[in-house]
């Protein structure tokens, strides 16, 4: 299963130049809970983001470039590339344009909606005809900052999925 995990604002807007414009730990507790299995998927600015790759889990960096990648990332240029992992759940983390190519092989999407428009400059795919919202959780609050959780499954055929 593919599925796609974002903090997204009112204008699914996930980032500024600078980064993510909002510190919410819940949503970072949620997106470590969420993610504890299966394959982690990322392109190069998310990667760039980390210090190290995210423990327990194997972390693929989607990029051409042919750059060696700190200790613990593996390098991908195509989604494609996970085939020989078919059984593995994927969780595709960021950044815009990944989440772009991910969309349209996505079965889920675990959206953190921030119920605020942080002028963002990046901005995960419109996904609203294509997906409906199967769980959504209270709305919560931490620095100013409200928000909450929500589920959406595909309501269509995902284009295949590049692991079979």
């Amino acid at each position: 299963m593919i599925r796609l995990i974002a903090a997204i604002d009112t204008s699914r807007g996930i980032a500024t130049d600078k980064g993510i414009p909002w510190k919410l730990p819940g949503d970072t507790a949620y997106f470590e809970n969420e993610t504890t299995t299966g394959l982690i998927v990322m392109g190069w600015a998310t990667y760039n983001e980390f210090s190290g790759p995210l423990h327990g889990r194997d972390n693929y960096v989607l990029t051409r470039d042919q750059s060696p990648l700190r200790s613990g990332f593996l390098p991908i240029t195509t989604l494609a590339d996970l085939k020989s992992q078919p059984h593995q759940d994927v969780w595709v983390i960021g950044g815009a344009i990944v989440f772009a190519e991910a969309i349209v092989r996505a079965d889920e999407l675990f959206l953190t909606q921030v119920l605020e428009d942080f002028h963002c400059t990046k901005f995960f795919p419109d996904y609203r005809t294509g997906f409906v919202r199967f769980a959504q959780g209270n709305d919560q609050e931490e620095n100013g900052v409200q928000y909450r959780f929500e589920k959406w499954r595909r309501i269509t055929e995902p284009q295949d999925d590049p692991r079979t």
